[in-house]
């Protein structure tokens, strides 16, 4: 298998990372250059028809895209140790967890650094920082709300480490070009829940 990645990007390093955890080895990792415009060209698009890293090639030649699909087809393939879920509870915990990960810290942090770095301007145009900076407003916000579930138990889902650390660890890290660190915004357990995960040797994928 080919795991289609870019250096720096949150989604790729949350593919990354979760192979890391699960002791994955095997897959060749392919670096695109999204700087370049690398994945915009003929031959990334045959594989990723919207153009977006990752992208999983499977040894039969099919393509899976979307970072989460790609860490469903994983576990599923390597179900230990697991990340996902044992049980149908459990899985659907998880992944409510995942989402609001995903869809309200990450997607928020990402559109805020997308319309406001001036370093992302090549890859968004065009970009439109009144709404990149109303985005890391809300980002603020859904942090505040992370840091209060984290006061209450040690992981996003709850006793164990998940996929969705996974996310949002990736999140945070993102959040740095957007010059938010939780511990300087009195954000004190979403941060020693940052450093936890930090110590993990799956941090160093990206």
């Amino acid at each position: 298998m080919k795991l289609f990645v870019s250096p720096g990007a949150p989604s790729p390093r949350r593919v990354m990372m979760f192979m890391v955890e699960k002791n994955i080895t095997g897959i060749d990792l392919v670096n695109v250059d999204l700087n370049a415009q690398e994945h915009k060209g003929e031959a990334y698009r045959a594989k990723s028809p919207l153009a977006k890293v990752p992208a999983l090639e499977l040894d039969d030649g099919r393509v899976l895209t979307e970072t989460r699909a790609i860490c469903t087809y994983l576990e599923g393939v390597y179900p230990e140790p697991n990340l996902m879920g044992v049980d149908s509870g459990e899985r659907a915990f998880i992944e409510m967890a995942d989402r609001r990960a995903e869809l309200y810290l990450l997607a928020g942090i990402a559109n805020t650094v997308r319309h406001t770095h001036p370093g992302l301007a090549p890859l968004e145009q065009p970009q439109f920082p009144d709404y990149g900076h109303s985005q890391a407003l809300k980002v603020r916000e859904v942090a505040a709300w992370f840091d209060h579930v984290l006061e209450r138990q040690p992981w996003m889902a709850g006793e164990r480490f998940t996929i969705a650390d996974i996310t949002a660890f990736c999140a945070i890290e993102f959040a740095k070009l957007m010059k938010f660190q939780p511990g300087k915004e009195g954000l004190p357990a979403l941060q020693a829940w940052r450093d936890r995960v930090a110590e993990r040797a799956s941090a160093l994928a990206r």
